[in-house]
């Protein structure tokens, strides 16, 4: 059955919420895929695929990860299904390796991950009774700290890999589970500006802000070179302050602040590029168009993504953005 695939047409486009896939069709579907990668990385198999480590292969696990988060932003469920597969793929030839290299088995990944599952929702499974998201997740820490004893700080096991907004939101909602957070959460506002005057100092000497209105029609003034290393370095920590600072106000407020830059640097991304064709449609280059220009174009793309999504708010944008 390694190379033999049947299309399942008899599954209900929309059905029951927990109902389980069609294991008839699923499970010979997912041994022929582990017979597959196993085979790839049989002495006689792709030596590519032979070649790779765990080590080797993370920065692939990275980037089908976000490729799927792109396709989840897409709305494309052909898209949505093509990058979990990869996804998937991933998860399977990790496996697959550490099996070669005799260190587990695909079996003892899956049975552990649904015995964990099981333990941590006693409310489901055992007699436990959880009625709000709130609860759910106070249970949920109190069993994963009886799962792992010898944890010696409250900030252990948040891997170091994260992407640092990310991290940080991690970080400030482990030290809050045990008290350590803003009695507050409009307090985060006083703090932030507190940390933007630290930052002030150290690139202005003064912790009063600079006010420049934004105009695309400006005199463009060329940034300053560091001459002070230590200087630097100073600012370089106090903007990492004002970065954990707003990390802590998207956690207060239920906000991924990875998600947030994500989706702002898509519309970004977006409306920049409007801005290329619309300047390729003129006969022209970017270099041969003014600021002013190119502003118009960008603020005319937002006008009509926002028209077209109903006039939602934003709060980004080029030179001239309005919120």
């Amino acid at each position: 059955m390694l190379f033999r695939s049947e299309e399942n047409s008899s599954a209900a486009p929309h059905p029951t919420p927990g109902t389980p896939p069609d294991f008839q069709h699923l499970l010979p579907e997912f041994q022929r895929l582990c017979e597959v990668i196993a085979r790839l990385r049989a002495p006689d198999g792709c030596p590519w695929d032979r070649q790779q480590t765990l080590q080797t292969i993370k920065p692939y696990t990275l980037e089908e990860t976000y490729e799927l988060l792109e396709a989840i932003d897409s709305n494309d469920s052909g898209a949505i299904q093509e990058e979990l597969g990869d996804l998937l793929l991933q998860v399977i030839l990790d496996a697959q390796i550490a099996a070669d290299e005799g260190r587990f088995e695909l079996t003892a990944v899956v049975r552990q991950i649904a015995d964990k599952m099981v333990r941590r929702h006693p409310h489901v499974f055992g007699d436990s009774v959880a009625e709000t998201v709130s609860q759910v997740r106070a249970a949920w820490q109190v069993i994963k700290q009886q799962e792992k004893p010898a944890r010696s700080s409250q900030l252990e096991g948040i891997p170091k890999a994260l992407p640092e907004l990310a991290r940080a939101s991690r970080l400030s909602s482990r030290a809050a589970l045990v008290g350590y957070d803003f009695p507050d959460r409009l307090m985060l506002f006083d703090k932030l500006r507190e940390e933007l005057g630290e930052l002030s100092i150290e690139l202005f000497g003064t912790d009063e802000l600079p006010s420049v209105t934004p105009s695309a029609t400006a005199a463009p003034v060329a940034d300053e070179p560091w001459t002070d290393p230590a200087r630097r370095d100073r600012a370089e920590s106090e903007l990492g302050d004002v970065l954990f600072a707003v990390a802590n106000i998207a956690r207060r407020w239920g906000i991924n602040p990875e998600e947030a830059l994500r989706k702002t640097n898509a519309r970004f991304s977006r409306r920049f590029q409007a801005i290329e064709a619309a300047v390729r449609q003129s006969g022209r280059t970017l270099q041969q168009v003014t600021l002013p220009e190119m502003e118009a174009i960008y603020q005319a793309y937002k006008l009509q993504e926002k028209a077209a999504a109903g006039g939602a708010a934003e709060s980004e944008g080029g030179p001239e953005s309005e919120v």
